[in-house]
């Protein structure tokens, strides 16, 4: 009969525990349940998985075309996965660091100081790591910046903008002064003939309409000189340089561009902060995060800690003018292959406020749809579903997703095609 194992033996026998000669404690046999002995049976010791091994695309990593959470660099993943079990010789995991330790404090300085070089911010505005996602900031907003009494602006370009405008009458006096929905959210109107409030308090947009594709190419100016911009960008978050100083607030859900779910980013300037209407709850007042840091309580600080790797990681590939122009050229690659398909596949938003993030596009036959996502998901592009209010496809093409994923979806767009003429 082979040596039976005992509980400290096999537990050894992890790469991750630590070697006999470093343990300052094994546990005795008294601290261990009894186990009944066992005459009959013969042991093998069984040996995990090294855990050090790395995975690459080879080895089973696919084209990720979700809206989010949605992929993220390679190079972002690997490093997290180089640091989770001990970072930076603390010995520990940054998911259990305290956030108000030094190593923390580290991550989220150094992640709102590579944010602001990426975007320009100005010293006059505060960065804020919340949580709650944007639709929490649809509420935070006019808590933040209006009265009950006060009008706001809000152009609405797709479902997540009509969202807002809605959660805004709660808080508000908001004015739809546009809505794109008899067009089925399909276009931006001119800024020229827009009927603004004059007494607005600020103008509010979605910059990037995840559902439905419509991104502003340019902005407009609010017509009282004292309101400010607002933008939820959210899917369009560090995908191009933005001159922060045109608005106000901008806020953005980390899921799309800039890591995992759970951390929502606020840009605001900092003499809005300060007004929130009295019925705030605690968590959505800006005067409290920013006095605390974005320390008031316990923040998502493994979600920070990732949006500090890719906010490095874009600053390393030349900043977001050269992210931007990576951006432009898989966009245009998958946008000529829809429009050079003679109708086999349409998109339906106006060519001049196409996103460069969210392209969705139909089947001229539309039974073939779902046998077109099907089929693509068995060749390593999985996702590609449209939203379930528009149906469709959609391929969500952010900073992290490679030329190579949309090269290889649009080969297989083109085979698929040929296929089913």
């Amino acid at each position: 009969m082979a040596a039976a194992s005992t509980p400290q033996s096999f537990l050894l026998q992890h790469p991750l525990y630590p070697s006999l000669k470093t343990l300052s404690y094994i546990p005795s046999k008294q601290h261990l349940r009894p186990r009944p002995r066992l005459s009959t049976v013969s042991c093998t010791a069984v040996h995990p998985a090294p855990a050090s091994v790395s995975v690459t695309k080879d080895q089973g990593r696919i084209f990720n075309f979700a809206a989010g959470p949605a992929t993220l660099p390679e190079s972002v993943i690997l490093k997290a996965q180089s640091e989770l079990y001990n970072y930076h010789g603390s010995g520990m995991s940054i998911m259990e660091m305290s956030h108000r330790g030094k190593e923390f404090d580290a991550v989220i300085k150094n992640a709102e100081s590579d944010l602001r070089r990426l975007l320009a911010v100005p010293d006059d505005y505060a960065v804020l790591f919340l949580q709650g996602g944007a639709t929490t900031q649809f509420a935070a907003v006019p808590l933040n910046l209006c009265a009950p009494d006060d009008a706001a602006d809000y152009i609405v370009t797709g479902s997540w903008g009509d969202k807002a405008f809605k959660e805004a009458q709660k808080f508000c006096k908001p004015n739809l002064i546009w809505s794109g929905k008899s067009d089925k959210y399909t276009k931006i109107p001119p800024f020229e003939g827009l009927e603004q409030n004059p007494n607005a308090k600020y103008l509010h947009i979605c910059a990037n309409e995840t559902i439905h594709g419509v991104e502003f190419k340019n902005y407009p100016t609010p017509s009282n000189k004292d309101a400010i911009m607002v933008a939820d960008m959210s899917s369009n978050f560090c995908s191009k340089p933005v001159d922060v100083s045109k608005f106000g607030v901008i806020y953005a859900g980390a899921q799309k561009n800039v890591g995992p779910s759970g951390v929502t980013i606020v840009i605001v300037r900092k003499d809005l902060i300060g007004n929130a209407q009295p019925i705030t709850p605690v968590m959505l007042d800006y005067k409290i995060h920013a006095d605390s840091a974005s320390l008031y309580n316990t923040p998502p600080c493994f979600t920070i800690y990732i949006c500090g790797l890719v906010f490095a990681d874009l600053l390393e590939q030349g900043g977001l003018v050269e992210v931007e122009k990576k951006n432009a050229k898989k966009a245009g690659i998958l946008y000529d292959a829809i429009d050079g398909s003679d109708g086999f596949y349409v998109c339906p938003v106006e060519k001049s406020v196409r996103s460069l993030m969210n392209v969705p596009f139909t089947l001229e036959k539309t039974d073939l749809e779902k046998k077109f996502i099907e089929e693509a998901a068995k060749e390593g592009m999985i996702q590609l579903k449209g939203h379930r209010s528009v149906g469709g496809v959609r391929a969500s093409i952010y900073n992290a997703m490679p030329l190579a994923g949309v090269e290889k979806l649009v080969a297989f767009m083109k085979d698929f095609q040929a296929r089913h003429l």
